[in-house]
């Protein structure tokens, strides 16, 4: 499996504050550091080298994207909106700074080096993610769209793309970039949190299903674990993808879907994400991937170990879960897939 990488992607600081909100609140004693900061990816890297997956892995350096390449997903406003001389939060919780033009295009051009390179198994290692941001505005710690990047690159070039995300949170970047496109299928599986204001107007209800039926939102209800989530793919996911039958899966892969991630609440263990790893290899098609959200960097690393087992197919777990305990309770999953699949039937007759 190959791997890229840029240590360029380690210099964006979104500084601290309380948890996500910057800025000095005086009857906190220690502020804490942003939760999307440089030592999660370095953990997440760090796990894949010195775990007993390294041996199967191939690290490859990655490249800054060029302006030109951001244009094919944002506005050149907006772009020369993240070139700042100071730190300043872009809205609430998403925090530019001096460092974070050059991060955030390395990140970009990361994600397309994985996809020049060729190989069949992608894996695009970096941060700030992307998958909250929309042509023109920065969202959830987001700035430039490294997986709609990618997949608008490819169908530039011709071939035929789907986008799979189970980042906890609603991939709203990447369904605006889309959302009027028939040609691409994007699927989002994530928790019901709805709109979270003027950068996030989507809401990810189900019912937002963009040109004809291609824009699925698999919306759980709070507490999916792994069963509802292997549902989510079996059931509705992968039949789609099947029937669309892309040439390129771009998949936005974060593990705050985790029972013990402190921004989401649902419940996947490193089980989970193995499973989703042996699904997304099983699909047999051309497979880019880049990192999102995580912000328990420990568990998230073992996640992202865990993932990787799978997607290279190996039959027995490497690494033993020293923490998953939550019970697995999917008593909600029928009433959820219920919705999706009366928003997307009349689009896609027979496949749901």
């Amino acid at each position: 499996m190959d791997m890229f990488w840029h240590d360029d992607c380690l210099e964006h600081d979104a500084g601290e504050g309380l948890w996500e909100l910057p800025g000095s609140w005086p009857w906190l004693d220690v502020a804490e550091p942003h939760p999307e900061n440089a030592a999660r990816l370095r953990t997440f890297r760090h796990a894949l080298t010195h775990g007993p997956v390294a041996p199967h892995l191939r690290w490859h350096e990655g490249r800054h994207a060029s302006v030109d390449e951001l244009l094919r997903v944002h506005t050149a406003g907006y772009l020369d909106s993240l070139r700042v001389s100071e730190r300043v939060a872009l809205e609430v919780n998403t925090v530019v700074g001096p460092e974070t033009w050059r991060a955030a295009s390395a990140a970009a051009g990361t994600a397309l080096a994985a996809l020049e390179s060729g190989a069949s198994l992608a894996y695009a290692l970096v941060r700030p993610p992307g998958h909250h941001a929309q042509p023109d505005m920065a969202d959830g710690y987001c700035f430039v769209n490294n997986a709609a990047l990618v997949a608008e690159t490819a169908r530039r070039e011709g071939k035929r793309v789907a986008v799979l995300d189970w980042d906890v949170h609603h991939g709203n970047g990447t369904q605006e970039v889309f959302y009027d496109r028939p040609d691409v299928l994007t699927i989002s599986v994530h928790m019901r949190h709805g709109a979270w204001g003027t950068n996030h107007p989507q809401t990810g209800a189900p019912s937002e299903v963009g040109a004809n039926g291609r824009n699925v939102n698999i919306e759980l209800s709070l507490g999916a674990g792994d069963t509802t989530y292997m549902r989510a793919l079996d059931e509705i996911a992968f039949p789609l993808l099947h029937d669309f039958e892309p040439d390129l899966l771009v998949c936005a892969s974060g593990f705050d879907g985790s029972a013990f991630d402190p921004n989401g609440r649902h419940n996947l263990t490193a089980d989970g994400y193995r499973e989703i790893g042996r699904r997304v290899a099983s699909f047999g098609r051309r497979v880019v991937l880049t990192q999102e959200g995580g912000y328990l960097r420990g568990y998230s690393a073992l996640c992202l170990h865990a993932l990787v087992e799978g997607l290279l197919g190996l039959p027995e777990p490497l690494l033993e879960d020293p923490l998953a305990y939550v019970p697995d309770d999917s008593q909600l999953a029928d009433a959820d897939f219920g919705h999706v699949r009366a928003a997307l039937k009349p689009f896609w007759p027979g496949v749901l």
